[in-house]
């Protein structure tokens, strides 16, 4: 029997759920004071969308999406910041869900692009991105400082 799989916008009662993600996906533990402050921030923002993915009893994915206005695309576009599937519940179809959801958000806003960067060492989710339709068509450079 397929389980049941709602999709609804996080609210601030998934703040301990999203940050155990996002420590699991980062492998380290973060500053949880500094998290809930930025969670907070980005979850009130307008020009962002942060979506769970849930059923009667937990948690099992999120995504987070991040628009602004780009002079070089003559308008507004949309990235993907971070994206969690437990791993006890990949491969079932959630993150497709999920992506689909984005989609839709992103051609009701009327964005002219949707934008994804995974880090190197996550060589498996240039595959997963190609299969939702992805292109692979920029690098990304970073300084840490």
């Amino acid at each position: 029997m397929k389980q049941k799989v709602e999709i609804r916008k996080v609210e601030k009662q998934d703040l301990d759920f999203i940050y155990k993600a996002i420590c699991e996906l980062e492998n380290e533990e973060l500053d949880f004071k500094v998290f809930k402050e930025i969670f907070n921030e980005n979850i009130s923002n307008s020009k962002n969308l942060y979506l769970i993915a849930e059923n009667e009893n937990e948690g099992l994915g999120f995504i987070s999406f991040h628009t602004q206005n780009l002079l070089h695309h003559g308008g507004r576009v949309g990235e993907i910041q971070e994206f969690f599937i437990d791993q006890n519940h990949r491969g079932k179809g959630i993150g497709r869900q999920l992506i689909e959801k984005i989609m839709q958000y992103a051609n009701q806003n009327n964005l002219k692009s949707i934008e994804v960067t995974t880090n190197r060492r996550r060589v498996e989710n240039v595959l997963i991105y190609e299969n939702l339709g992805f292109t692979l068509s920029h690098n990304k450079f970073t300084i840490y400082k």
